[in-house]
């Protein structure tokens, strides 16, 4: 049994919560909002982003950043991508001396264009084998809901990634170990970005064969990016690769999928944004990073580049399906 402290209540991070403290770990629970931590510690529901999972006795919910620090072994910091630089800052002078850190936030820093776990150690000085990623198709309700369901955990230090592994492993959680760091980053953040679009298409009425195309092609350019940045290709054949990709571009618990479905029915983006109840449709904000990064790199990426457009630009849905299918003609 080790201490667990998750920094951020939202759906994936209570999930992954629950998941730690079910597989027979101490868990704190951080949430900012000090009113949401006395609801969850009082009623063992997190009403605001999983209503009607109960959750178990060995998380405590709390809104003192420190306390929950205190004596965590494992540290994760479970908040937006864009906002992860900003609450290290306030984090890292309180992180246990040989805590491993890892990263639930999928994005690339806007700006900077750094992954997660750069932004961690850029901001807390702490060496990349005590940094490591968790991601794959891990829809937070679904794993809530124990349906089974499978993970990747990479860290360049293999020991950290296995303590990890034991830590969070349970009936309906299985977790699988991985040293390739920058391809599962790479593989998070883009996916979002890929599930705007097939979002977008299914808002417009458009089908399998549609939906099949933008997946495969999507694949195609993450990997692209992936490979150029030092990532094993093989990565993005897994569970962290193509498995998280048809997950969030395929199901309506996908708040990216939904948020592009949203446009693609002819919603503005303030439309699409108040529409989602608050909830971060992190692929909007990574459509320019991920797209500036391509171009920074010399990667091809026009999926993405086709949904930035729409995001960041004055491109509609229909001119978007219109641009992509009349691009020039080439082998796959």
């Amino acid at each position: 049994m080790v201490k667990v402290a998750v920094l951020g209540a939202g759906s994936w991070g209570t999930a992954l919560a629950k998941a730690f403290a079910d597989a027979g770990n101490q868990v704190a629970l951080w949430a900012r909002r000090p009113e949401l931590a006395q609801t969850i510690a009082e009623t063992r529901v997190n009403a605001d982003y999983l209503p009607g999972i109960n959750l178990p006795a060995g998380i405590e919910a709390t809104a003192d950043a420190i306390a929950a620090l205190e004596s965590a072994q494992i540290v994760v910091p479970a908040v937006p991508s864009q906002t992860m630089r900003a609450n290290l800052a306030e984090w890292a002078p309180h992180l246990p001396s040989d805590s491993t850190l890892v990263s639930i936030s999928k994005g690339i820093e806007t700006g900077t264009f750094k992954r997660m776990t750069e932004v961690i150690a850029d901001v807390t000085g702490v060496a990349e084998d005590r940094i490591a990623v968790l991601s794959g198709p891990n829809l937070a309700r679904e794993v809530a809901e124990e349906q089974p369901a499978a993970t990747v955990i990479a860290c360049t230090d293999l020991n950290r990634a296995k303590l990890i592994q034991a830590a969070c492993a349970t009936n309906y959680l299985r977790p699988y170990t991985n040293t390739d760091v920058v391809g599962c980053e790479i593989g998070g953040a883009c996916k979002n970005v890929i599930a705007l679009a097939c979002g977008m298409a299914a808002g417009k009425g458009l089908g399998e064969n549609t939906q099949a195309t933008l997946i495969t092609r999507g694949l195609a350019e993450i990997t692209r990016l992936g490979v150029q940045l030092g990532a094993d290709q093989k990565t993005f054949a897994g569970l962290a690769g193509i498995g998280d990709l048809v997950a969030t571009c395929s199901s309506t618990l996908s708040r990216n999928r939904t948020f592009g479905q949203r446009l693609g029915q002819g919603m503005s983006m303030a439309e699409a944004r108040k529409a989602t109840n608050g909830q971060v449709a992190e692929g909007v904000t990574s459509s320019a990073s991920v797209h500036q990064l391509a171009e920074a790199n010399g990667v091809e990426m026009p999926l993405t580049a086709a949904v930035h457009a729409v995001c960041h630009g004055a491109m509609k849905v229909d001119e978007m399906v219109v641009a992509l299918m009349g691009r020039s003609k080439k082998s796959e």
